[in-house]
């Protein structure tokens, strides 16, 4: 067979395998940079319109959403947390009568992402700094920080936006005031003799800000109009889980608490993301369980926590003239970090002869307390 029937004839036969493959793929194309583009001549946020006939908002507005679209993979992350983390937003946002487009500032604050934190020190899914959390009611500290509880800290950004859009009067300007601190935003409006948005110079980050957050709106509002054909088995489905309220006498392992509420160490730490480390404080607390776990949690509690206090109290060791946590973990022939998440020390920490050790050898009931 002559060589240019021979390329003919496989060309003929590729284009007919490709065929259906060819015609998926047209069916769900990527739009074209221009058409993301294309959006709306109005665009609201929490019932705000947008000047999009400003040419300078226009062209933020463009700039912000060609980044989060060039961000594909994140954008399916945002769309797929959405159906996981939103029910929770929203439903507080309308009990305290505040906009639902709200919601949009968690997502483009951490992508939903409850342990996420900033060079500054802001953590969790609103991104609040210790001193502002606190100044909401939350509790960060050594044990528990819940900035990166869901529940908690969007009861908490309800609290900040009320008072931020009382005192600005404009939706946009809380969500300014709220990314760069009421008091900076405050001096520049008085400055600059301007209290529109759109209109005020404010540091980059902030001037970027509501834009961002407008281009995750468009985009999880019209997910096949960017080119995210997704089916309702992508999305990560809601947080099922009960509420149960532990007592603790004592700093207690978390492990037995995962035992209380016949599940594991992980899933307790998932659910109650808030929680840090590896124990629990003496105190009362109100915990997420799954929402399979059987009453009696505390009874179950009780139960265990007797008899991990007891093996605990067997494990102990006393520190000896020349030792060192190295040697120690090799004599117990157990992991260095396994010593210092029991002891709740670092590696810098300093031990010396008469210190008391929790150590738990291998094979004991106990190896992971």
């Amino acid at each position: 067979m002559p060589f240019r029937l021979l390329v003919t004839g496989l060309l003929t036969a590729g284009l007919l395998f490709c065929g259906p493959v060819l015609a998926a793929e047209k069916e769900e194309a990527i739009p074209t940079l221009l058409e993301n583009l294309r959006f709306e001549k109005t665009l609201k946020f929490c019932g705000e319109t947008v000047p999009l006939g400003d040419p300078d908002v226009r062209e933020r507005m463009e700039k912000e959403l060609l980044l989060s679209l060039w961000d594909r993979d994140q954008a399916v992350l945002w769309l797929k947390r959405s159906t996981r983390y939103f029910p929770v937003i929203e439903a507080m946002l309308s009990q305290a009568g505040l906009p639902d487009d709200l919601k949009y500032i968690a997502l483009a604050e951490s992508a939903l992402r409850p342990h996420i934190g900033s060079p500054k020190g802001a953590i969790g899914f609103w991104q609040f700094l210790p001193e502002t959390g606190r100044r909401y009611g939350l509790t960060v500290n050594n044990s528990i920080d819940q900035r990166r509880s869901l529940s908690a800290s969007t009861r908490a950004a309800v609290g900040y936006f009320s008072e931020l859009y009382q005192k600005f009067g404009s939706w946009s300007l809380a969500a300014a005031a709220f990314n760069m601190g009421e008091e900076g935003l405050q001096a520049e409006i008085l400055v600059q003799g301007v209290s529109d948005f759109y209109r005020l110079y404010l540091p980059l980050e902030t001037q970027r800000y509501l834009f961002r957050i407008l281009s995750a709106k468009l985009i999880l509002t019209q997910p096949e109009r960017y080119g995210f054909h997704m089916q309702a088995g992508d999305y990560y489905p809601p947080i099922s889980s009960s509420t149960v309220e532990v007592t603790c006498y004592e700093e207690t392992s978390l492990t037995v608490v995962a035992q209380a509420a016949q599940t594991d160490f992980k899933r307790i730490k998932d659910l109650n993301p808030e929680l840090r480390g590896h124990y629990l404080a003496a105190g009362t607390y109100t915990l997420n369980v799954p929402a399979t776990t059987p009453p009696g949690v505390q009874k179950r509690f009780d139960e265990i926590h007797q008899k991990w206090s007891e093996q605990r109290t067997e494990r102990i060791y006393v520190v000896q003239p020349g030792d060192n946590l190295s040697t120690i973990a090799e004599r117990f022939r157990v992991p260095l970090a396994a010593i210092l998440i029991w002891n709740r020390i670092d590696l810098d920490s300093h031990i010396y002869p008469g210190d008391r050790l929790i150590i738990y050898p291998v094979g004991s009931r106990t190896d992971n307390p």
